[in-house]
């Protein structure tokens, strides 16, 4: 994903919109925008997921489960199932917990 854009689509984040060749599935400027958009709700999350850990006290696991579990409810999240797996990884790195092993999402064509 090279062009004038600076915004540095990371390799895990690709893969979700890669066939098995490798090859975007979407174009770059679809993949970028949601990109952001994940970015931006793993960053949003990171406060709510702080609260919850020292609010209702449950394991920093059982949070990230309980949030993916809300990010890979439907399409009313604005995510898809790889994405919500995407971002519950990408917050566990942002508060520096380790990622739970989280549900497979639904078999999915590549």
């Amino acid at each position: 994903m090279h062009d004038d854009n600076q915004i540095t689509v990371p390799p895990s984040f690709i893969a979700i919109y890669s066939d098995v060749r490798q090859r975007l599935r979407e174009s770059t400027a679809v993949v970028r925008t949601r990109y952001e958009l994940c970015e931006d709700l793993a960053c949003h999350l990171v406060e709510h997921a702080q609260q919850l850990y020292h609010v209702q006290a449950p394991s920093e696991a059982e949070i990230l489960r309980r949030i993916h579990a809300g990010l890979a409810a439907g399409p009313d999240s604005g995510v898809n199932a790889d994405e919500a797996a995407w971002i519950t990884c990408r917050l566990a790195e942002l508060l520096q917990w380790p990622c739970p092993e989280l549900p497979q999402p639904a078999a999915i064509l590549r």
